[in-house]
């Protein structure tokens, strides 16, 4: 996994943008519903990296029990720096971790964050796997 593919994942998904909040060294992938109305809707982030070649790793969201599994498995994932360790696990991208698992990865912390936001929003990002459920 390169720093080009791991963009491409990320910004693969419906309403995915790339943000720099924390400046221009550190990218932030949010997911945002359109906005109708004028309303104001806030993005939420789904993974954040350096994006650095020499030291490529992303912090991805993560169900508690399921960061617990992949932290004991796998030694190049840990719980994220600078974040709830509970919710987010640090990956390191050195080569070790097959792409489709790190791609799995990025999808399951897109769904997490997706499945916090209203079915309204749910449904104009096209999210089928809650959008039918009640909220």
């Amino acid at each position: 996994m390169d720093v080009t593919a791991l963009r491409e994942i990320c910004l693969s998904f419906p309403g995915a943008f790339e943000d720099f909040p924390f400046g221009p060294e550190f990218s932030v992938f949010k997911v945002r519903a359109a906005i109708s109305g004028g309303a104001s809707q806030h993005a939420k982030m789904f993974a954040l990296s350096s994006m650095d070649p020499e030291n490529l790793s992303v912090s991805l969201k993560c169900d508690p029990v399921l960061a617990e599994q992949l932290r004991t498995a796998h030694p190049e994932i840990t719980g994220a720096w600078h974040m709830n360790k509970t919710h987010w696990n640090g990956v390191r991208l050195d080569g070790s971790l097959p792409d489709d698992m790190i791609r799995d990865m990025v999808e399951d912390s897109y769904d997490l964050v997706v499945a916090s936001l209203s079915r309204k929003q749910q449904e104009q990002l096209g999210w089928a796997r809650l959008a039918n459920s009640p909220e």
